[in-house]
């Protein structure tokens, strides 16, 4: 620590955070048959590993593949379409895997969000493709 004094809104909202933390912790542990605190940690801290050891560097690659290997004219037009591919899919992940889903409940979950995911995106990727050609043409 340098020695520097926070301003009051620093702590107020340091305060008001681990408050927040506190009753979820509390609402966790008061009503673990339904949180089931095991799993949900084996769930959280594995989402944090998969995100720093495979989803970030993926995320890196991808973005440096996408400065070298796409022209600047249509960057943004592919960079905006990898975004929200990967928003919809991660959006999209819990429906197409099945969790929620009841057997003796044949409404929950009825679709084939497979399929849907994958009409999603390639609307998205056909907007992306219109919006790319708009910008080549321009460019002329």
């Amino acid at each position: 620590m340098t020695g520097e004094r926070r301003p009051a809104g620093f702590w107020i909202s340091a305060v008001a955070g681990w408050a927040v933390i506190a009753v979820a912790l509390r609402g966790i542990a008061d009503n673990a048959l339904d949180t089931r605190p095991a799993d949900l940690a084996r769930f959280v801290f594995g989402g944090l590993l998969l995100h720093d050891l495979v989803v970030a560097p993926l995320v890196l690659l991808a973005g440096l593949g996408v400065a070298r290997l796409v022209p600047a004219k249509v960057r943004p037009v592919v960079q905006a379409g990898l975004i929200a591919s990967a928003v919809i899919a991660l959006y999209t992940y819990p429906l197409v895997r099945g969790y929620g889903r009841a057997i003796n409940n044949p409404t929950s979950l009825p679709h084939d969000y497979s399929a849907n995911l994958a009409l999603v995106l390639a609307a998205v990727w056909a907007v992306a493709a219109v919006a790319v050609v708009l910008r080549l043409r321009r460019a002329r």
